[in-house]
């Protein structure tokens, strides 16, 4: 854990608008909390007017547990005169301020790359971990799988935490002895003022797809990409998917030097939008890649699939990447051209690719037969078409896809994903994910929508481990069996509870069973 030491209240506000209400900012604060629960005495409690949630009205308990200060967003009756009170416009970027203050801004004494996008960010952050620590030095990830340190990965709750948690992360993996770290930017957290105050020396954008788009997440895509191309104003230098049609718009505000790259044959397709400045910028930055991959190829190799590909560029060099699908060719260029910033050489480059576990990304299951099990994140639309594609590249005899949709999330994802599972699968085995507190039975008829307008075959089997031992006793030799949707994840999370659920221990169970 990250080294804590009291601070004097006036040294953690620094930069942050505030105004005094009470008390003495020269008092001592021990630690800073954001959750009333985990305050002790000598604390500075942050109240953030949440959207569900307002911290406001648990300051009795904090007032109970003798804090030393609170930091609040409206006026607040009734604090005793010991306690000193603080004033700010927007709370959560007060914390994340403070959070950078208590730590002594980690983040400042290491090189630091933020990636963004809705696809690509986890693997991208291996991809480029690997062509760090090939080149001798130490690199942590923050992300949606967890934080890695070396071998070890810690699950967290958020792509992109809390920011008093994110900033502990970061001070973890600096005095870890990491001189680099990488981590995902999501637009959550961006839209939440969670990463608010940061500066990356890199910013990375893999692309971007409607997604994240409901009541209690974006209002609009609009609003998403607006937050996505907010990190183009925290960097020094921007990596951009030169290929993806939004790339344009977010360059075009972007603070920050450019560098692109994409695949030979695959630029953007000019969009029908009647603005000069947007069609000179998409012009641009297609023409003029960084670094380019052509001659893409899929190749097999018992339970291994990877790409292999011709790099022109930065560096001029046959490559191949330890993934499969054209989407891990994106992925490989952005880490590519990311090293190549570092100063790292074109052979570790080229090295540290080869040979790539995320897991639950494209993650391939040994199974000793002559059938092929992987496991995948994929969970709207867009990735589980564009998942289920790269696996048709292999050619499987038959490309059976096990998925469900989370619950009390956006309904249009399951249209999408049932849509493009029945549309690419062979045999579509629909089961459950994360229902929350949504009934399966309606979380399928949903999915239905999609899956009815194709004339794709399926099964409905809600017990998720009965899913995957139906698929895999019923295989056939060259069956591509894919498990979509809950990738790294070990729960299922039902009625507020996560009961532990692994896919790799429900497709070795199965296995067991052969």
């Amino acid at each position: 854990m990250a080294t804590k030491k009291e601070i004097i209240l006036e040294k953690l506000l620094d930069g942050v608008e505030h105004e005094i209400l009470q008390g003495d900012i020269k008092t001592s604060i021990k630690d800073v909390a954001y959750d009333s629960r985990k305050v002790s005495e000598g604390f500075l409690f942050v109240a953030i007017a949440g959207t569900v949630v307002d911290g406001h009205k648990f300051i009795p308990n904090v007032i109970e547990q003798k804090c030393a200060a609170i930091v609040v967003e409206k006026d607040v009756a009734d604090i005793p005169e010991g306690i000193t009170v603080i004033k700010v416009k927007n709370g959560r970027k007060a914390l994340s301020l403070i959070s950078q203050n208590y730590f002594d801004h980690p983040m400042k004494k290491m090189t630091s790359i933020g990636i963004t996008g809705t696809k690509g960010k986890s693997t991208t952050t291996f991809l480029i971990k690997n062509i760090i620590e090939k080149a001798g030095k130490k690199c942590g990830i923050i992300g949606t799988i967890g934080v890695a340190i070396g071998d070890r990965i810690t699950p967290i709750e958020h792509t992109t935490p809390e920011s008093y948690d994110l900033q502990e992360y970061i001070a973890d993996i600096y005095e870890a002895g990491c001189e680099c770290f990488v981590m995902e930017v999501s637009s959550q957290g961006v839209m939440m003022d969670r990463v608010a105050g940061m500066h990356f020396d890199y910013g990375v954008f893999t692309n971007i797809t409607p997604d994240h788009i409901g009541d209690k997440e974006h209002k609009d895509f609009k609003d998403y990409l607006s937050c996505k191309a907010r990190v183009f104003d925290m960097c020094n230098v921007g990596v951009f998917n030169a290929d993806d049609m939004h790339t344009a718009g977010i360059i075009e505000g972007a603070h920050c030097i450019i560098k692109t790259y994409g695949i030979a044959g695959n630029e953007t397709k000019i969009p029908d939008i009647d603005d000069e400045q947007f069609q000179e910028t998409i012009k641009r930055y297609t023409g003029k890649r960084d670094l380019v991959a052509r001659n893409v190829e899929h190749v097999a190799k018992d339970d291994d699939l990877s790409m292999s590909f011709l790099l022109t560029g930065l560096i001029n060099a046959r490559a191949v990447v330890g993934l499969p699908g054209m989407f891990n060719v994106y992925n490989a260029l952005c880490a590519i051209t990311v090293g190549t910033l570092l100063g790292i050489s074109d052979s570790d480059i080229i090295e540290a690719i080869k040979k790539v576990e995320v897991k639950g990304r494209v993650e391939a299951v040994p199974t000793g037969r002559d059938f092929s099990v992987l496991i995948d994140f994929a969970h709207n639309g867009v990735s589980t078409e564009s998942v289920l594609n790269t696996l048709r590249g292999y050619e499987p005899k038959r490309l059976i896809a096990i998925f469900g949709c989370g619950g009390n999330r956006s309904k249009l994802r399951r249209y999408e994903m049932g849509e493009a599972a029945g549309k690419i699968a062979d045999m579509c085995i629909i089961t459950s994910d994360n229902p929350r507190t949504e009934k399966f039975d309606d979380i399928v008829e949903d999915i239905m929508v999609g899956m009815k307008k194709t004339d794709g075959k399926y099964v409905v089997i809600e017990d998720r481990m009965k899913a995957v031992e139906h698929a895999v006793v019923n295989a056939e030799p060259g069956d591509m069996i894919v498990l979509l949707g809950k990738g790294h994840e070990q729960y299922q999370e039902i009625n507020g509870v996560k009961h532990h659920y692994s896919e790799r221990e429900a497709v070795e169970a199965a296995l067991a069973k052969l």
